[in-house]
């Protein structure tokens, strides 16, 4: 019978960052100024969904203006732009990097409020997209430096925390801001307080790498950087995998404010609220996307450092399983009997998708050496977010379109949702065959076989 240790994580070899040797405290300062980052990262990305139906009244657009508007303008120059901008961190200062694209986006999401036409609202977007290109590859990267394989889940999962913050806040904020000023005024405030941390980051965040001779600093060319990844299966099965779980989820973030509002109006009004429908859905499910998503991201992170310890493929079984219990629970989210109830039952999926935040990115960031770190995530934010963050709206917006005709713009909206409900069963899937070569690729050290 054949029994084992837990192998330890070889390390790549590279010379010691003089972030091991830091104080705890700047420690803090700097994994939380990130996650201040990151909150607005998802924030001025999220905040128009909940906007879309006053957008959409105002500038008088069609369900596939609005998922271009959400999506793909934003997704296409976010992920091409995003490769050269890793290639960059990887090469030099990441915290000037990330200090300039917050004040960039931050900008770009102020611009929005000021569009008078479908066409500078999409270009504005597209401008927010360039900016949040630098943000999320050198965030992970630095993040990296500071931790060791068995703590990065968690690390990075508290980084991921500014996903369902963002959207806490991003839905909140912009529906009672936008049902009480309008939807630009919500657009404006939303982007104040980048412009201020973006200043903070350049100030106050130094790059560990400066503290190191020249000629000791990591370094890798394009090619040598390519040839690493392409040799690691694991990766590719990760992106594959979060490119189906993307599709579902951010095509799915873009309409639920429409769904909720067309499907369940009559019954938010029922209610008696003080508050407006608008602000009634952004509250709500700023509430349930955001708290469920902060339980589930922190949960993920511990699950996983904890199992790693006995099995490194715990990097790709959380989030295995965890998505093949997404997709059943928010098919039972499209048939809730009423507003009230449809909310508390996306609590699940929410859960279950933001499990797979940090064991996800840990397990890319452990597999590749520290001076491709920003690439290799860059490489897995440009496939998730091309694919779901461009395709995912834009297509149940077109599907919404089309069944809309016949079924009305509630139901056609209900279906158009419906049939993202497999990605996440896809996604799964390919995350369990990740497990297959996950340990091999993490150049761990093998134990002995006791017969």
């Amino acid at each position: 019978m054949a029994t084992s240790a837990s192998p330890p994580i070889a390390e790549p070899q590279t010379p010691p960052l003089p972030a091991h040797t830091i104080s705890p405290g700047y420690r803090r300062y700097l994994f939380t100024l990130l996650l201040c980052v990151s909150t607005l990262n998802y924030l001025d990305r999220q905040i128009i969904n909940i906007l879309v139906e006053p957008i959409r009244h105002e500038l008088q657009l069609a369900d596939w203006q609005l998922g271009l508007l959400t999506g793909l303008s934003f997704a296409l120059f976010y992920s091409v732009l995003g490769l050269p901008i890793a290639r960059l961190a990887d090469r030099s200062n990441r915290p000037v990097i990330i200090g300039v694209a917050l004040l960039v986006w931050s900008g770009f999401t102020v611009v929005c409020g000021m569009a008078q036409s479908f066409v500078q609202l999409l270009l504005a977007r597209i401008g927010v997209g360039c900016g949040e290109a630098g943000g999320g590859p050198p965030g992970q990267s630095l993040i990296s430096d500071y931790t060791t394989p068995q703590n990065r889940a968690s690390a990075l999962a508290f980084y991921s925390l500014g996903s369902p913050i963002g959207a806490l806040l991003g839905l909140g904020m912009g529906a009672v801001l936008a049902d009480q000023f309008g939807w630009r005024v919500a657009f404006y405030i939303a982007g104040i307080p980048g412009i201020l941390l973006g200043l903070l980051m350049l100030v106050t965040v130094k790059e560990p790498r400066n503290a190191q001779p020249a000629a000791t600093r990591p370094r890798a060319t394009v090619r040598e950087a390519w040839e690493e990844l392409r040799g690691k299966r694991t990766f590719w099965w990760i992106c594959a995998a979060g490119a189906a779980t993307s599709v579902a989820t951010y095509g799915q973030g873009a309409f639920w404010g429409s769904f909720f509002l067309r499907n369940y109006g009559a019954d938010i009004e029922a209610m008696g609220w003080a508050m407006g429908p608008l602000a009634v859905v952004g509250i709500s499910l700023g509430l349930v996307k955001g708290l469920a998503g902060i339980v589930g991201a922190v949960a993920g992170g511990m699950i996983t450092d904890r199992l790693v310890r006995r099995d490194l493929r715990g990097y790709c079984t959380v989030p295995a399983i965890a998505l093949m219990l997404a997709s059943p629970t928010f098919v039972l989210v499209m048939f809730a009997p009423g507003f009230v109830s449809g909310v508390a039952l996306l609590i699940l999926p929410v859960f279950f998708s933001t499990l797979i935040f940090g064991p996800s990115f840990a397990a890319v960031q452990t597999l590749v050496q520290p001076q491709t770190r920003a690439t290799a995530a860059a490489i897995l934010l440009f496939i998730l977010t091309l694919t779901g963050l461009g395709f995912g709206p834009l297509l149940i917006g077109g599907l919404s379109d089309l069944f809309g005709r016949s079924m009305g713009s509630g139901e056609g909206l209900r279906w158009a949702m419906l049939m993202t409900a497999p990605a996440n069963l896809v996604a799964g899937l390919f995350f369990w065959i990740g497990r297959r070569t996950l340990v091999a690729e993490l150049q761990i050290e093998q134990p002995a076989q006791v017969s």
